[in-house]
């Protein structure tokens, strides 16, 4: 069964691309940081592979939602986890900007009149 996980959150580090040369050829993958939001922020660690980086140019401070799938592999006896990001969707509003979610209106009548001042 396919779950599709998710996570969101905004980019607070991006680490440096790396690359080599394996058995099926050249690779080059980059890690970056996430930290998530709600009562008890967390701070993970996305990777994104080959063509992908292409994709997305990344900044530190964009709100961002990652598609990513978690896999484990073993290594002399130890165990490695990748989360890995398959597809970023960059929210349409950058952090910092006004909050457009359809809060109270401000105050844009007419100014009033001279006669309704208490002075």
């Amino acid at each position: 069964m396919f779950v599709d996980l998710k996570i969101a959150g905004h980019v607070v580090e991006l680490l440096e691309e790396q690359s080599g040369e394996g058995k099926n050829g050249p690779w080059r993958k980059r890690d970056f940081v996430i930290e998530t939001e709600g009562n008890f922020p967390a701070k993970v660690c996305l990777t994104q592979w080959g063509d992908e980086i292409d994709k997305t140019d990344l900044q530190v401070g964009e709100r961002l939602t990652a598609h990513i799938d978690i896999r484990s592999r073993e290594y002399q006896g130890r165990w490695y986890t990748d989360v890995k990001a398959w597809r970023i969707e960059k929210d349409a509003a950058p952090q910092g900007s006004p909050d457009t979610s359809g809060g109270p209106p401000e105050f844009s009548g007419p100014p009033p009149d001279d006669d309704d001042m208490p002075f």
